[in-house]
């Protein structure tokens, strides 16, 4: 496995804060576990030349390869399911007679491979499908790995990720392909546009949102990159919209955000 020297360890650790809010400065260990044997693998012997590499590379496949190894793409459906009972049960509630043009718009910024958009989608479906007139149901999933996009697209996963969906979902979104994967229904598929985005750049969006989950993502990045953040989200944000974080974090204090219940947050109407 090959070392970071300090210069290198500081460099890389500098690159990711920089460009991605990415504060790994404790995690030494962690970037030469995940990184050292693949540095070998693909023929670099150093850290300096491989991080010159993933900045020449035009195509982002290695930075999106750097990404992954160095965070943790893990998810799967209803995890932390409590925010989906809520998001059913109070939050479109509260949406449905106040948008007026029916078109109410969802963003999952860290959509990962894609199970949390999807359950997402299963619930607006659920909620609005049925109704006259037809509800436009905008969900934009974002991530800044290309690789977890292009998986979460085609919408394939083991037939044991899926048995936490509820029975009637299962049986009514997801098509067995016969070999222990299921596929989500392509009417679920086509509900949400996935979109490469980083959260330190500006966001920028046709129509503000209505609700926003941004989970499990904020656990990398320092206190002013949370507020930082934070403040970029409460702008994307309509008057009344509501903000989801991971169960394990929090909006840096100050902010603007109404406290709602723990990782649940409200814009002031």
């Amino acid at each position: 496995m090959i070392k970071l020297t300090d210069k290198e360890f500081i460099t890389l650790v500098g690159y990711l804060k920089e460009n991605f809010g990415i504060n790994l400065i404790n995690k030494r260990v962690l970037i030469e576990g995940r990184l050292g044997n693949h540095l070998a693998s693909i023929g670099f012997n150093n850290y300096t030349d491989y991080l010159k590499a993933v900045q020449a590379d035009k195509t982002g496949k290695e930075l999106s390869t750097l990404l992954n190894k160095v965070t943790t793409n893990h998810t799967y459906f209803m995890r932390e399911s409590d925010h989906f009972d809520y998001f059913a049960k109070a939050v479109l509630p509260y949406w449905e007679p106040r948008v007026g043009n029916r078109d109410l718009r969802v963003w999952c910024a860290a959509s990962s491979s894609g199970e949390e958009p999807y359950t997402l989608a299963m619930i607006l479906e659920d909620y609005f499908g049925g109704k006259v007139p037809k509800w436009d149901k905008a969900l934009l999933a974002t991530d800044i790995s290309q690789r977890v996009l292009e998986q979460a697209k085609e919408g394939i996963y083991l037939e044991e990720g899926v048995e936490k969906i509820p029975p009637a979902w299962r049986k009514k979104y997801f098509t067995s392909l016969g070999d222990g994967r299921v596929q989500v229904a392509e009417s679920i598929r086509k509900q949400v546009a996935y979109r490469i985005f980083n959260l330190m750049d500006p966001v920028r969006y046709k129509e503000p949102f209505h609700a926003i989950f941004c989970r499990n993502v904020m656990i990398y990045f320092d206190q002013p990159t949370k507020a930082a953040v934070a403040d970029r989200l409460y702008d994307a944000l309509r008057p009344g919209g509501y903000l989801f974080v991971g169960h394990t974090e929090s909006v840096a204090k100050p902010t603007r955000f109404r406290y709602v219940m723990p990782s649940v947050y409200q814009k002031g109407v």
